[in-house]
């Protein structure tokens, strides 16, 4: 059973199922725009994978919630981003910023800083690129993170970085792993479910994402959704494994398990019984 505290337990198994599905504005990139689209439809939400200027006012009087994520960025996907951080603040929109890449180079480190300007609620990335975000060494490799940036040391110095962020202005920090860690201005969460065969295949992350920014679309606290988010992915995942692994498949067919239970997993009301965490001290 988990360590985490019943009330907040209780409010993430009543985030699922997503109600009134919430329509979710993605400003994303294309290698997994597919996956996220899908996923979002899965969980009863609805995807709009809209990143032209020339038509935010009309989207921005309709979404739910909107997904800033920096992978792939070009000339114009940074200025789509910009515009929609913008419209999202003056609209107030639920905003997750995802951090894919920063730290792998300057220009993508220095856009999530302009996007942190937009005062979203939750802003989101593995490990290393959320260490590269608080100001701490990071050794990622591309938009990976490392092994060296998940021993217990980094994960408490992270941790300490990430609080350290959030007291400079209200929101949540996720950064995602084999441990998983959800900080605010006063708490430090770390949440153990997944397994090993999500780090192996793409837009894993991105998905994770898509969650969040649906889980506050339909009206949930920050906090709330970003627990609910990672801990139904990450047993979703844990399904899938168990599934595939029996049957002697492979990396393709534990993907496709892994999405089939997002749609799955919430019809088992006790499914939140199995989220493992803590709050760090």
């Amino acid at each position: 059973m988990s360590g985490l505290e019943k009330a907040l337990l209780r409010d993430v198994a009543a985030a699922w199922p997503i109600k009134n599905s919430p329509l979710i504005q993605c400003i994303t990139n294309e290698i997994t725009c597919e996956s996220m689209a899908n996923a979002l439809l899965y969980v009863d939400a609805k995807p709009v994978m809209a990143d032209d200027i020339r038509e935010f006012d009309e989207f921005f009087a309709q979404n739910d919630g909107l997904l800033l994520n920096l992978g792939h960025i070009t000339d114009g996907k940074e200025q789509a981003l910009q515009a929609a951080a913008r419209y999202g603040k003056a609209t107030e929109t639920p905003i997750v910023v995802d951090l894919v890449g920063v730290a792998a180079t300057q220009l993508r480190y220095d856009l999530a800083w302009q996007l942190w300007e937009s005062e979203p609620q939750v802003i989101k990335g593995n490990l290393s690129e959320m260490r590269r975000f608080c100001g701490l060494a990071s050794r990622a490799r591309g938009v990976d993170g490392s092994i060296e940036d998940q021993e217990v040391a980094a994960l408490r110095e992270l941790a300490a970085a990430m609080q350290k962020v959030c007291q400079r202005r209200p929101l949540i920090l996720l950064a995602t792993g084999p441990v998983d860690l959800v900080v605010t201005e006063k708490r430090r969460l770390q949440l153990t479910n997944g397994v090993a065969q999500l780090d192996r295949f793409t837009g894993t992350g991105d998905i994770v994402g898509s969650l969040i920014a649906a889980l506050l679309g339909a009206g949930n606290a920050p906090l709330v959704a970003t627990v609910a988010a990672v801990s139904y992915f990450n047993l979703c995942g844990e399904a899938a494994a168990q599934v595939t692994v029996a049957k002697g498949l492979g990396l393709a067919a534990f993907r496709q398990e892994t999405l089939d239970r997002l749609s799955l997993l919430m019809s088992d009301e006790q499914w939140w019984h199995d989220i493992r965490g803590e709050e760090l001290t």
